[in-house]
């Protein structure tokens, strides 16, 4: 009885902290990035506003720092044909299989001061991830279709 109880606050314990995969992931994540493209699975021309912000044209350039230690962080749109400037978000790596280490990433739009305004964010595939590059996979539906907008990113830092 007594080693069943000890197994049962092992088992509380470890599901209550942040996996392995999770806090390595954070690491990996943490410093600066550049959305370098955007693909999507299906051929043809579309009109998609990313993140509810700015065209797939506008995010190609971006420059994006995350802190892992706060999950905050911060993207910049540069594209002189957009509206450029700082915007700021929230985020949250969710480990989704430990078996084949698939991960959400989760992102919250804010303020500056880190408050959302409409408490929206998006879950988006976190499909790979190395020192070097970092890829999203975000599916919507398009015509009852499901369409996979693909987002790679290379580390600066």
């Amino acid at each position: 009885m007594k080693n069943t109880f000890i197994f049962l606050i092992i088992i509380s314990l470890m599901s209550c902290g942040t996996s392995k995969t999770v806090r390595v992931s954070k690491k990996v994540i943490k410093g600066d990035w550049s959305l370098s493209s955007i693909s999507y699975d299906k051929p043809g021309t579309y009109k998609i506003k990313l993140l509810s912000d700015v065209s797939k044209e506008c995010f190609e350039g971006s420059t994006w720092k995350f802190v892992s230690n706060n999950n905050t962080g911060i993207y910049a749109i540069n594209n002189g044909n957009c509206e450029t400037g700082d915007r700021y978000f929230n985020f949250t790596v969710q480990e989704v299989d430990a078996e084949t280490g698939l991960y959400h990433f989760l992102l919250k739009p804010t303020d500056i001061k880190g408050k959302s305004e409409t408490n929206r964010g998006f879950r988006i595939e976190l499909s790979e991830l190395s020192n070097t590059d970092m890829q999203w996979q975000q599916t919507v539906s398009v015509d009852g279709e499901p369409f996979t907008i693909n987002m790679n990113f290379v580390k600066l830092q």
